[in-house]
């Protein structure tokens, strides 16, 4: 049995992880071992997920022009077709229901609430690759532009219409550079966690909370707003994301500045 110390300091080991980890985007060329992904991957099985149904599958992409595809799908992020793994994680809500019919239920379509479900578990099993990834030595980064493109994801990944592209994560060994890169501050958090019920962010808490962090607050976030958040991949991705929603029953949403 473990000692108090022992178990503290494997707890600190733990959450040390947890606050140096950080996205890494280059890699070095050597390979991840067979045995090092295959832990990852139990790591994946083994997080938090509704009802134990594991509502998602993952897809493990060798095929050097699938990588290359993906690349350019994720709005031309040349990095991803060098990194060493690539996995991508589905929002599956096709493989449950093939069970329920085969086991003579007879199974309403899946909803929005499903996909959301699903996207739940998807993102929970994700996030325990990335923590078990850095605790090995590995550095890994999220890749949301999946989201993008519905039409050429569905036809490069020969998705179903009720499995849907919740994330990609690429991982490798780090470079030197990656490894010495800092880390972005985080917002305080007195910004982000409120007790008991929601309350919208005064002007001068918003504009305290980016000069705390970013040591400005107009330049900055117009800046970012141009960058990102009306971008045309932004605007791509709401597009994309509302014909994924149409095989739940939703709707697909006229965004701004989509054509």
């Amino acid at each position: 049995m473990l000692s108090y110390c022992q178990m503290k300091g494997e707890m600190m080991g733990t959450i040390d992880e947890l606050l140096e980890r950080k996205s890494v985007r280059k890699f070095e060329a050597t390979p991840v071992p067979d045995g090092v992904l295959a832990t990852l991957l139990d790591c994946a099985f083994a997080a938090p997920t509704a009802g134990n149904q594991m509502l998602y599958t993952i897809l493990d992409i060798e095929d050097a022009p699938t990588k290359a595809a993906l690349a350019v799908l994720c709005d031309h992020q040349t990095f991803i077709a060098a990194a060493p793994v690539v996995l991508v994680f589905l929002a599956d809500c096709r493989r449950w229901y093939d069970a329920y019919r085969l086991a003579g239920a007879d199974p309403r379509d899946p909803g929005p609430g499903d996909l959301v479900l699903a996207t739940q578990d998807a993102m929970v099993a994700a996030q325990n690759v990335v923590v078990a990834a850095h605790a090995l030595g590995l550095g890994a980064c999220y890749i949301g532009d999946i989201l993008e493109n519905c039409e050429s994801v569905r036809e490069l990944l020969d998705l179903d219409e009720w499995v849907f592209p919740a994330t990609v994560l690429i991982l490798g060994y780090p470079t030197a550079q990656q490894l010495a890169r800092h880390k972005p501050t985080r917002f305080a958090r007195r910004y982000v966690v409120q007790k008991d019920r929601y309350h919208r962010l005064s002007d001068d808490e918003l504009r305290d909370m980016f000069v705390e962090r970013d040591g400005e607050f107009d330049r900055y976030v117009r800046a970012f707003c141009g960058r990102k958040y009306e971008s045309d991949f932004a605007v791509e991705m709401s597009r994309s994301v509302g014909e994924y929603l149409k095989a739940y029953g939703g709707e697909a949403t006229q965004v701004h500045g989509a054509s």
